[in-house]
């Protein structure tokens, strides 16, 4: 039997008040401090899954606008790469996603997650 909060991201007693909303995300500094806000708000493993497809699905739109030369394409990315994110927020993790307040450091923190979830850093 699964919980909404399938494979948790585990969380130090800073992280876990950052997740629980005692943080605000304007008021993290660095990157560094808003990257463990930013997991703690991905605990939910079907909402990590739809944002390592929609990222997936941006860059095989640059690939293709690339190879093609329909650079129209790139006008996707921000449709793909928000709506699945954002899907999984509303959908599964049931929060405000962090683009809403943070959108740079949100920006970044969906690439640092993809890539630690390709190499296995963070459960898929």
């Amino acid at each position: 039997m699964h919980s909404s909060k399938q494979d948790a991201v585990p969380a130090t007693t800073d992280d876990a008040s950052a997740a629980a909303g005692r943080v605000d995300p304007r008021e993290l500094r660095s990157f560094a401090e808003f990257y463990p806000f930013y997991l703690g708000e991905h605990s939910d493993r079907r909402c990590r899954r739809m944002h390592f497809i929609g990222s997936s699905l941006v860059l095989l739109c640059l690939v293709a606008a690339a190879v093609t030369g329909v650079w129209a394409l790139c006008w996707l990315c921000p449709l793909l790469g928000y709506g699945f994110a954002w899907w999984g927020h509303f959908g599964f993790e049931h929060n405000k996603p962090a683009s809403f307040s943070r959108p740079l450091y949100s920006l970044m923190g969906d690439w640092v997650m993809y890539r630690d979830m390709w190499l296995g850093r963070l459960s898929f």
